[in-house]
């Protein structure tokens, strides 16, 4: 099992550095010294450290070239902090010697988390009065970079990491440059950096290389394979877009390692590794599933009504296995806020990519992310009210369960199938008795096997109480303006349910 971290942290690592100049030390370390029981003890965090240096080194390099060769370099704006960094790290590292054993420090995390956030707030960092490359530094940029380049080169060679991230502020920040060429000026400062620091370590803890040789092995050539490919990526795509892969990989990286660094003290509070779970149970059904389906998308002619509701299933199923296998109903709720909260400002930067918009088919704009929104937070009401005030977790997967499939059902019926349009008022005239019908059968079916299985009730129990829910789920659909029904119809579903004197 340790073999199949060291290659997640090597990938992981290598992800980093090709994209955002990542030092490996910052992903690396929390893995291989929480996660690894080879790596426990005194020398654990020194070893792990000197091993991901040593993975710096080759793949620093690779990206270095790779971007050097679609000229994303600039070494005579970066010089200064080439010649302060090199000379500070070997500094760091005697005093290193000197002081000590010296582990992963917290701050780099926190930075590292922080700079995703940033990128995915504002992912294209083009400036205006951005200085053409090679442009000779004024006294200011010739004051940052000496200041920068000290603290930077002292840090890099006394911690073993944080120098990736802090250049990449200072480059993209004071010197003006922008972010791809960022990234191939501070990985080619890396190179060296990781060198030094490296050798530094290893001199001072030879059986580094005696007792670790193989894990070193592997972890220098996954990491290189991993830079090589994300450097690749990131050199082949406008800045707009990598701007924002790097943001959402820097933020889930350092949200990990974070969460690694202090499990410890984090774990001491039951909600959150309740919530992990809940967390980790969603994204382990939904992702398979959203990565089956996007190629079915874009390499078939497949309808766009009919992926969005296929993308609908899968997210409602998603969501009531969540429920019926989570520990705790706020757990449950805490992950439907967070997906709320992470998808919202997620969309919002993608409907402005091209390829968006042919993707997904809005009725309106801002009609995805702000129907995902109300769907989330209406999930997470639903649980706190039907779990935590009335104790029916399978209740409530039912609730949600049922419109999700049933509203799916309508619109794959309905679309091409309706016929005869529903004209009582204040139905809005658009909606068939084909589709209305379609959702009553499908909700009745996943409503009736919810309550069965889930709380064992007798089947004539639960086959009544999913036909009453489905009746008045369908006709709040089909009374219910569009844009609310994702709001009203699991309401109304849930609250049929627990009004029902059936349910014990």
């Amino acid at each position: 099992m340790e073999w199949i971290w060291y290659i997640i942290a090597s990938i992981g690592a290598g992800i980093g550095t090709g994209l955002a100049g990542l030092s490996a030390a910052t992903v690396m370390v929390p893995i291989l010294i929480v996660l690894c029981p080879s790596f426990a003890g005194e020398t654990g965090a020194y070893q792990a450290t000197a091993i991901a240096l040593a993975s710096d080194i080759l793949g620093s390099a690779v990206t270095a070239v790779t971007y050097a060769r679609h000229k994303n370099l600039d070494l005579k704006r970066g010089r200064i902090m080439l010649i302060c960094i090199l000379g500070m790290c070997t500094v760091g590292s005697y005093v290193a010697f000197i002081v000590g054993n010296v582990v992963l420090s917290g701050f780099t995390l926190f930075l590292t988390f922080f700079i995703g956030i940033r990128f995915l707030a504002k992912p294209d960092t083009s400036r205006n009065d951005r200085p053409a490359k090679g442009k000779t530094l004024d006294r200011k940029g010739v004051a940052v970079s000496l200041f920068f380049g000290l603290t930077i080169g002292f840090g890099t060679g006394f911690v073993g990491t944080g120098g990736g991230m802090m250049m990449l502020i200072v480059f993209t920040a004071f010197l003006g440059m922008e972010l791809k060429t960022a990234v191939g000026t501070s990985t080619f400062i890396m190179t060296f950096t990781a060198l030094i620091a490296s050798v530094s370590h290893i001199l001072i803890h030879p059986a580094i290389v005696v007792e670790k040789w193989d894990v070193m092995l592997v972890c220098i050539l996954a990491a290189a394979a991993a830079s090589l490919t994300s450097a690749r990526f990131a050199n082949r795509v406008n800045n707009r877009t990598v701007g924002l892969v790097t943001g959402a990989v820097l933020t889930i990286l350092g949200a990990a390692m974070l969460t690694l660094n202090y499990w410890d003290h984090l774990s001491a509070y039951a909600l959150f590794p309740d919530t992990l779970r809940c967390l980790g149970i969603f994204a382990s059904f939904i992702i398979p599933c959203v990565l089956v389906l996007l190629p079915i998308r874009l390499l078939t002619g497949i309808p766009s009504f009919v992926f969005r509701k296929l993308l609908h299933i899968v997210g409602f199923s998603s969501i009531s296995i969540m429920i019926l296998t989570a520990p705790s109903w706020q757990s449950a709720a805490l992950v439907s806020v967070m997906i709320a909260a992470a998808v919202y400002p997620v969309l919002y930067q993608l409907e402005k990519e091209p390829w968006y918009a042919k993707l997904f088919v809005q009725k309106g704009p801002g009609e995805i992310r702000k129907s995902l929104l109300m769907l989330f937070l209406m999930f997470a009401a639903v649980t706190a009210v039907t779990w935590g005030m009335f104790g029916k977790p399978f209740l409530c997967a039912a609730a949600i369960l049922m419109w999700g499939t049933g509203d799916a059902a309508a619109a794959l019926i309905g679309i091409p199938c309706g016929k005869h349009k529903v004209m009582i008022k204040p139905a809005d005239g658009k909606k068939s008795w084909e589709g209305s019908c379609a959702m009553f059968a499908v909700a009745f079916v996943c409503g009736s096997c919810v309550l069965y299985f889930g709380s064992g009730m007798p089947v004539q129990t639960a086959l009544l109480t999913a036909a009453a829910a489905s009746l008045f789920g369908t006709a709040t659909e089909l009374f219910s303006p569009s844009e609310w029904d994702t709001v009203t119809v699991p309401a109304v579903t849930a609250a049929v349910l627990l009004l029902s004197g059936s349910i014990r």
